[in-house]
C-alpha cells in the first residue's frame, strides 16, 4: 500500500481538531487507513537551522487513489466525521466561452493512443500546496500509472502558452526543447542520451527510446510543452506564482486516462476561485472515435440492495440509515423508487474504485463502524472448498511414491539450457522451451521443459550420501504455446530417479508399475485382483523406444489407452553414459 506522508500541524488544523497519536490511530483505524509513522516522537533533521515539521506517514489502501495527497487525506476524514459535505464538483467554460482543444494525431496510436486534459483557472498556490500538487502527480505515476508506462500527467503554465494544442509523435530528431530545469534546447534523441545517467529519469527512457516515433504535446506556435512519458518543456513550467494550470494526460491504457485526468482535478480545484470548478477541454480525435470532452465529473449512477447489505453485515438498517452511512464515504443516496429493496447510488468521480454492490457494502460497514459489527459465524458460504482434480491426482502419485520409500525434492523451475538439452543429449528446435530475455546467471536461462535435469543435480549435490538415493518430484514445467495469449502453458508431470551401484531399471519399473495400479490402469496383460469397469477403460503397456537421453536398448515408452484412445504419456530407461557425466555422476 502506498505511504503518505502529510504535515501533523497542518492536517491537524485542517480537520478542526488536535488528536493524539493515539485517537488519530482510531480515527485512521475507522476509516480504514492505517497510521504507520508518528514522526512527533522521533529525532528530527534541522534544515537551514530549523527543524522539520513533523509528519503523519498514512498508508493508503490500493484502491483509494483519491487519498494520495494530503488534500485527499484531509476531505475524506472531514466528510467521514460530518464536518463538511462531499465537493459537487462542477465544469466552466472561461469567460471567452471557447473550449481549449487537444488535436490527437493517428500516428500516436503506436506508442501512447490515448489523450486527456483540463484547466484549472484561477488556482492560488501556497509553496505547500504546490508541493503537494507535484508529490500527487508523483504517486499517481507510480501507482495506478505504473511508473508512467500506463499513465503520464504534464503540468503546464497556461498563460506561457497558446491553445489549441495538438498531440502528436514526431521522429525523435524533429522535436526541439528545453527540457525543465534545463538552458540547452536539445532533440529528442539528444535528450535520451542526456538522461540516461539521470537517477530520477533514466527509469523512463526505455518507455519510448526504441521507438521510431516520440509522443509529444504542442501549442498553436508548435512550442513544445512535453515529451510524455519523460518530461516536461522548461518553457511551460509551473511555480507557485502559476495562476492557470493547464494538464495533460497521455496513456495506453484508455480507462486509466480517465481516472488519473479526474483525480487530480478534482482533489486540487477545491483551490481555484470558484472552488469546485475545472475548465473542460475538448479531445479531437477522429481516427479512433475517441473524441469527446474532459474530465467528465457526473457521478456514476448505481444502485444497491437493502437486502443484500444487512445480508453481509447481518444488521437490519432501514434504507434511509443506509443512505445517511453512505453520505459519510462520500456517496449521495436515497431510497429507490423503483423497489423498497434498492438504494440509488451517486458514486462520486473521484471513486472509480466502486464496481459493484460489494464495494458499497464495504463502505457501509466502515462509516456504521466495524467494531459495532455483530460478530457471527456465517450460516451461508459462496464456496465450496475443494482442490483443483489436478492438484489431487498429484497427491495421489506423492503418497504412492512416499509409501514406496521414495523421497521427494523440489528443485528450482529455472535451469540453463545446456541443462535442459545438450546435457540430456537433447536438441532445441527452439518451439518448446521458454526463455529469460535478461538471465541473471548462466544457471537460469529457461524454464525447464523436464523435471529430469533438477532430479540429476539434486543426486550430484548428495552423491556423498549412502547408496541407493530414491527420489521422484511432482511438479511443473513449461512449454511455448502460441495459440494462448500468455503464449505458454503448464504441464503437471512426475519424475523418479535411481542412482546405486546397479541399474535398477527394475526399481523404476516397479515404481511406475505401482503409480498406474492407483490409478487404476492395468498393465496390457492380463492381471489379477484389477476388476472393474475403470480397468476396461483403462490400461497400459511398454515398448522399447530409441531416446538418445538413455542407453540404446535399454530404455522403454509408456502407453496409455484410456477411454479408446492411446498415447504416450512417459519414458524410463538407463541413463546414457554421456548424461551421466554431463552431470558428474559417472
Amino acid at each position: 500500500m502506498p505511504t503518505i506522508a502529510v504535515d501533523k500541524a497542518a492536517l491537524f488544523k485542517a480537520l478542526g481538531q488536535e488528536y493524539t497519536t493515539e485517537e488519530f490511530d482510531e480515527l485512521c483505524f475507522e476509516f480504514g487507513i492505517e497510521l504507520d509513522e508518528d514522526t512527533s516522537t522521533l529525532d528530527r533533521p534541522v534544515i537551514n537551522g530549523k527543524q522539520e515539521p513533523a509528519q503523519l506517514k498514512i498508508e493508503i489502501p490500493a484502491n483509494r487513489y483519491d487519498m494520495l495527497c494530503f488534500e485527499g487525506i484531509s476531505l475524506m476524514l472531514n466528510i467521514f466525521r460530518g464536518k463538511t459535505t462531499s465537493p459537487n464538483y462542477r465544469l466552466a467554460v472561461p469567460p471567452s466561452g471557447e473550449l481549449q482543444t487537444i488535436t490527437v494525431h493517428e500516428e500516436t496510436s503506436c506508442i501512447r493512443p490515448y489523450a486527456a486534459g483540463a484547466i484549472l483557472r484561477n488556482i492560488k498556490f501556497t509553496k505547500d500546496r504546490y508541493d503537494s500538487f507535484l508529490a500527487l502527480q508523483d504517486k499517481l505515476h507510480q501507482n495506478l500509472g505504473r511508473h508512467r508506462t500506463l499513465v503520464a500527467i504534464g503540468t503546464h503554465d497556461l498563460d506561457t502558452i497558446k491553445g489549441p494544442f495538438s498531440y502528436e509523435a514526431l521522429p525523435p530528431e524533429q522535436i526541439q526543447f528545453v527540457p525543465l530545469n534545463q538552458t540547452k534546447s536539445m532533440n529528442g534523441a539528444e535528450l535520451m542520451k542526456f538522461y540516461e545517467d539521470d537517477k530520477h529519469l533514466s527509469r523512463y527512457l526505455p518507455i519510448i527510446r526504441d521507438s521510431p516515433v516520440y509522443p509529444v504535446i504542442l501549442d498553436s506556435n508548435r512550442t513544445v510543452c512535453s515529451l510524455p512519458p519523460v518530461i516536461n518543456s522548461d518553457h511551460s513550467k509551473i511555480s507557485v506564482n502559476t495562476r492557470n494550470v493547464f494538464i495533460d494526460v497521455t496513456a495506453t491504457d484508455k480507462t486509466k486516462v480517465e481516472v488519473v485526468n479526474n483525480i487530480i482535478v478534482a482533489m486540487f480545484s477545491q483551490y481555484t476561485e470558484d472552488q469546485f470548478t475545472v475548465e473542460p477541454v475538448n479531445i479531437i480525435s477522429k481516427h479512433n472515435h475517441e473524441s469527446r470532452q474532459v474530465p467528465d465529473l457526473t457521478p456514476r449512477e448505481t444502485q444497491a440492495e437493502i437486502s443484500y447489505i444487512n445480508g453481509c453485515c447481518n444488521l437490519s438498517l432501514t434504507g434511509p440509515e443506509i443512505c445517511s452511512l453512505l453520505k459519510r464515504m462520500s456517496y449521495t443516496a436515497s431510497p429507490s423508487s423503483a423497489s423498497p429493496d434498492l438504494i440509488d447510488v451517486h458514486i462520486p468521480p473521484t471513486r472509480a474504485d466502486i464496481l459493484h454492490q460489494c464495494d458499497i457494502m464495504e463502505d457501509v460497514a466502515i462509516a456504521y463502524g466495524f467494531n459495532k459489527l455483530p460478530r457471527f459465524f456465517p450460516s451461508k458460504s459462496g464456496t465450496v472448498a475443494q482442490p483443483l482434480m489436478i492438484n489431487k491426482l498429484s497427491d495421489i502419485v506423492r503418497q504412492e511414491a512416499a509409501m514406496a520409500g521414495w523421497s521427494e525434492v523440489m528443485p528450482l523451475i529455472l535451469c540453463s539450457h545446456d541443462e535442459n538439452f545438450a546435457h540430456l543429449n537433447r536438441k532445441d528446435d527452439g518451439t518448446k522451451a521458454v526463455r529469460l530475455a535478461n538471465p541473471k546467471t548462466a544457471e537460469y536461462q529457461v524454464v525447464r521443459t523436464s523435471l529430469l535435469p533438477g532430479l540429476l543435480k539434486t543426486i550430484r549435490e548428495n552423491k556423498h550420501h549412502s547408496v541407493p538415493i530414491r527420489i521422484f518430484e511432482v511438479s511443473d514445467v513449461a512449454f511455448k504455446d502460441l495459440t494462448l495469449e500468455r503464449k505458454s502453458r503448464n504441464e503437471r508431470h512426475f519424475a523418479a530417479a535411481w542412482y546405486g551401484k546397479s541399474s535398477g531399471f527394475e526399481v523404476v519399473h516397479g515404481l511406475m508399475d505401482r503409480v498406474m495400479l492407483m490409478l487404476k490402469s492395468a498393465f496390457m496383460t492380463s492381471e489379477e485382483g484389477l476388476e472393474g469397469r475403470a480397468v476396461v477403460d483403462s490400461a497400459y503397456w511398454i515398448d522399447e523406444v530409441d531416446d538418445p537421453t538413455y542407453f540404446p536398448g535399454h530404455a522403454a515408452a509408456i502407453h496409455l489407452r484410456l477411454g479408446g484412445k492411446e498415447s504416450v504419456i512417459g519414458v524410463f530407461g538407463i541413463l546414457h553414459p554421456t548424461v551421466l557425466e554431463n552431470f558428474e555422476l559417472k
